[in-house]
This record gives structure tokens, C-alpha cells and sequence, in this order.
């Protein structure tokens, strides 16, 4: 099994109505779903799976969270040891505990962090003693890219550096909107390497955030399921390195998600 302490390996939708999520990111990203419901029979935890294997779930969002204002979101699971102790250790290093560690029945540990910025992600550590394998690159259905909307871009890039061991590679000048840091999960500075970006927020963005690109095999088919799911693509499809095309959008309940993929020689 991989090593997934310091890495993202688990993501999240928290959203108005999961059913009708589940709908959309079937058809748009491929996912099956199943239902993983403890004791929440009536309002289950879905699992969906790429073509690896599981690698995330979707739920309705809790009331107490929904009537503190929260709004449908992906949110991005790193693996921990120890959730208390790197808790206080990140605490310590300048991010912020949203909620302390806690268990979650038949799941593992996990607590709700901020990075620097203002950023949140979740530490889980899982109860299991068997792990996870980490998804085959470009794996259709998977993370295929981490990018952070940075609400400190020095502090949040020596964060994650120094306390999870991230690699920096190349550093990309955005003009007016600053620098673009590609980074590794695997400490590596090589561009086969990295796994991500980091930028400054910018001002259309109303907070710092993690988000996450989603695998499908072809660019140009998404986004037309995208529009026919009743999605909004917001920026894209636009090439990057390495002859991907990336698009950024919104879900029907809200959520911002982004797509990466390759575009068909007809396009």
C-alpha cells in the first residue's frame, strides 16, 4: 500500500443535494456511487469511484454547518499518522484547527485545519490497518492536479514545504497576477514530479481554497456535459503543460470543481 502521510487521497463534496450531485459527476466525471451509510440510513455517506478505485464521497451538508452559512464545497483529505499530534504541530506552524480531532465511526481520526492563508483541508488518519494505493497518474476519474488559491502565498507555500515535505519545482510568472509554484506531494522537483500549483487568491475568488482537478478522457465531451448537467464552466478549456486541457466551473448546487484532460485531434 502507498505511504499517503502528507498527501492528499481523499476528497469531499459537501452539498445542498447529493443525489442530484451524484447525477452530474456520473455523468460528467464517470464516477459509480455507493452508499456508505452507518447509521445514517436515511441520508447516507456516498462513496463514488474512479477508474482505480474509491476516492472520495458526497454528503448532504450538516444542518449545524449549513445554519453557520456553509455552501456546497470540495474539501481535500491529507493523510496523517497522528491526527492530534500533527494538528498541534501544524497549529503551531501558523495554520489554524476548524474543528479538533474527533472520530468518525468505522473511518479513522480526523480533524478540520486552515493552512496560513486561510485555506482548509482535513487530516484523517483511517482505522483500517490496510491502506490505500495512490491512483495511476491521469487515472480517468481521479485527481489529476492540486491547485491552491493561496491567501498568503510565502507563508502557505513554507507551510506546506516544511511541514509535510512538499517539493518545489519550476515557478511560473503570471504577471499582474503574480507567481504560479508547482510543487510535488512526493518531495521530488522534477515536472514529472509535480502534483499541483500555488497562487496568489485572486480578487473574482471570495476565499482561499483548495481546488481539485478531475480526470476526464476528453476535454471538449465534459464541458458539453458540463452545460447539458446544468453546470457553469467558468474559465476553459485552456491548454496547459504538457498538451492537457484544463477547465474550471461550478456545479449545479454551486460547488467549484475543475476538469483536466486531453482534447480529441478533431477538436
Amino acid at each position: 500500500m502507498t505511504d499517503l502521510t502528507g498527501k492528499f487521497f481523499w476528497y469531499e463534496l459537501m452539498t445542498s443535494d447529493p443525489e442530484a450531485a451524484i447525477a452530474f459527476y456520473g455523468d460528467v466525471v464517470g464516477w459509480t456511487a455507493q452508499s456508505f451509510g452507518g447509521e445514517r440510513t436515511d441520508d447516507p455517506y456516498h462513496v463514488v469511484s474512479g477508474s482505480a478505485g474509491p476516492m472520495g464521497g458526497i454528503m448532504r451538508i450538516p444542518a449545524e454547518a449549513k445554519d453557520c452559512g456553509m455552501s456546497p464545497w470540495w474539501g481535500g483529505y491529507v493523510g496523517s499518522a497522528d491526527v492530534d499530534a500533527d494538528a498541534q504541530r501544524l497549529a503551531d506552524a501558523g495554520a489554524s484547527v476548524k474543528r479538533s480531532p474527533d472520530d468518525i465511526p468505522g473511518v479513522g481520526r480526523f480533524a478540520v485545519m486552515s493552512d496560513p492563508g486561510g485555506a482548509v483541508f482535513m487530516l484523517l488518519k483511517g482505522s483500517s490497518p490496510d491502506g490505500m494505493d495512490a491512483a495511476p497518474p491521469m487515472a480517468n476519474g481521479h485527481v489529476g492536479w492540486h491547485e491552491l488559491y493561496s491567501g498568503d502565498f510565502d507563508a502557505d507555500l513554507g507551510f506546506y514545504t516544511s511541514q509535510f515535505g512538499w517539493g518545489k519545482g519550476e515557478a511560473m510568472d503570471m504577471g499582474p497576477m503574480g507567481s504560479y509554484q508547482l510543487f510535488s506531494m512526493s518531495g521530488g522537483t522534477e515536472f514529472n514530479e509535480m502534483a499541483g500549483g500555488v497562487m496568489p487568491q485572486p480578487e473574482q475568488m471570495p476565499v482561499p481554497q483548495w481546488l481539485f482537478y478531475f480526470v476526464v478522457p476528453d476535454i471538449d465531451a465534459g464541458v458539453e456535459k458540463v452545460k447539458a448537467g446544468g453546470g457553469t464552466v467558468l474559465n476553459g478549456p485552456a491548454e496547459v503543460p504538457g498538451g492537457a486541457w484544463i477547465i474550471q466551473g461550478l456545479d449545479p448546487q454551486g460547488a467549484m470543481f475543475a476538469l483536466v484532460g486531453m482534447r480529441s485531434a478533431a477538436a
